[in-house]
């Protein structure tokens, strides 16, 4: 898979042996040279990615092209999904405005062993001027990438600006996706996606479309993960790591592959103990 953007990183990575597909959204605040050079700093954000199976993240800082090469020296594993189609939207359709800050890099993947067999992510990071605006232009991407690939289950997720005074709540009535019924928030308004104690937001979002995605979620799966709390960080530590907590959900595995997976661990553990 081509890399998206630089801000952008969408990463495949490998399944920890839970019979679900995690899914998760990571902004870590200006992700860059420094960060990388923190060990502290990228043990924490490793162990976070390695809770995932598929993860965006964002605002990455790399001029060298160093930090993809990084992480995946320390990520391996066993390649549950494929990559179908992938391309970067550019919203240039007639009498409508360019809105995006970056454009969305929309990638198709196949799924055979979850319940929903194929879904496409679309990634956003919204400058918080403009999150309005460009969250309520994910409708216009949707019918897009709809209409290119003939495909019905989607993933909106990431950095939406989506809480305290960058959305008010008198602008959620404008907004396409807030208001038709069949976008699903998993994420909602209720939730703190920050770091810092002194602020209760929900900048972070995950929006879903399509019946056969929603029935796939398993219930009570979305959540933010707060790493200061599971790691035992100061909010210092934290901070340091990023100013965001990832948001994430999980996909139910089909029967048959459920099936064929606890055959596998149990045979792994089988061969483990005689050793």
């Amino acid at each position: 898979m081509p890399r998206p953007p630089a801000a952008l990183l969408l990463l495949l990575l490998a399944t920890n042996g839970a019979l679900a597909l995690r899914i998760c959204s990571f902004n870590i605040r200006s992700f860059g040279e420094s960060k990388r050079e923190n060990q502290k700093v990228m043990d924490i954000i490793v162990k976070v990615i390695k809770r995932c199976d598929i993860i965006l993240l964002m605002e990455i800082k790399d001029s060298t092209n160093q930090i993809c090469p990084t992480l995946m020296e320390r990520l391996n594993g066993e390649k549950l999904v494929t990559v179908k189609e992938r391309y970067l939207y550019h919203d240039l359709q007639d009498g409508d405005t360019d809105v995006f800050s970056r454009e969305p890099f929309v990638v198709w993947f196949q799924s055979p062993l979850t319940a929903v067999k194929d879904f496409v992510i679309v990634p956003l990071h919204t400058t918080p001027e403009a999150s309005v605006k460009e969250i309520d232009e994910l409708a216009d991407v949707y019918r897009d990438v709809k209409r290119r690939w003939k495909t019905e289950n989607f993933i909106f997720m990431g950095d939406f600006n989506a809480g305290c005074n960058y959305v008010p709540k008198k602008a959620w009535s404008s907004i396409r996706l807030r208001t038709d019924s069949q976008f699903v928030w998993l994420i909602g308004d209720e939730e703190d996606t920050t770091v810092r104690s002194s602020t209760d937001c929900a900048y972070d979002r995950i929006v879903l479309r399509g019946r056969e995605m929603v029935n796939s979620v398993v219930p009570k799966s979305n959540s933010v993960f707060d790493f200061q709390k599971a790691y035992r960080l100061t909010e210092e530590e934290a901070l340091e790591v990023s100013d965001h907590f990832p948001v994430e959900f999980k996909l139910q595995y089909s029967k048959d592959s459920t099936s064929r997976k606890r055959s596998f661990s149990y045979r792994r553990r089988t061969r483990a103990r005689r050793f």
